[in-house]
């Protein structure tokens, strides 16, 4: 009988000891992230696994082609996945199939050059105009352009909704791995 109450014991501790370690990763570092839907092809697929690094914008502020997870702004209940275009103090305009950032206090109007889109792929949006984006507002589109909701639709996201970038891609195995951010030349 004491054998017993010492496995017993031993399980309890084991619990207690996986519970303390993972439950401040999954809440405060990592959290994963299931893909649903097409809005981000070709970068991601529907019924993909993604991890989420969540400690990063603690320590910086979100980059131009970072992909983010945030909650959607209109309904918070609800996670997107976009990818950043738009970053705060700017202006975002989509016009003649291309996306154009007025940048610096030159407002110097630049087209942005997304070579990881596919080849032809052009950027269009319901509404012209030039969107201006406050001091923590940030512009977000999917990369499938045609199918994605998006700032287009919903708007500027505010960083209190994002909740952390893509660090990795673990499911499935065939595409497993880190994503590398575009560079974009805009000075």
């Amino acid at each position: 009988m004491k054998n017993f109450f010492i496995f017993i014991f031993e399980v309890i501790k084991v619990v207690v000891i996986s519970l303390a370690i993972i439950i401040p990763v999954r809440y405060f570092l990592i959290q994963p992230f299931y893909v649903n839907g097409a809005s981000m092809e070709p970068s991601f697929h529907d019924h993909e696994y993604l991890i989420i690094d969540e400690i990063t914008y603690r320590l910086r502020e979100p980059q131009r082609g970072e992909i983010v997870v945030f909650k959607y702004p209109r309904d918070p209940s609800q996670y997107f996945i976009k990818r950043i275009i738009g970053l705060p103090g700017e202006k975002v305009e989509v016009k003649d199939g291309g996306i154009y950032v007025y940048t610096g206090e030159t407002n110097r109007r630049v087209k942005l050059d997304e070579s990881y889109l596919p080849e032809g792929l052009e950027t269009y949006s319901a509404s012209e105009g030039i969107f201006e984006l406050s001091g923590d507002e940030y512009y977000v589109m999917g990369d499938n352009r045609g199918y994605s909701k998006d700032s287009r639709s919903f708007g500027a996201v505010k960083k209190s909704f994002i909740v952390g970038r893509v660090l990795l891609r673990g499911w499935p195995f065939s595409r497993f791995g880190t994503f590398a951010v575009p560079e974009y030349q805009l000075f």
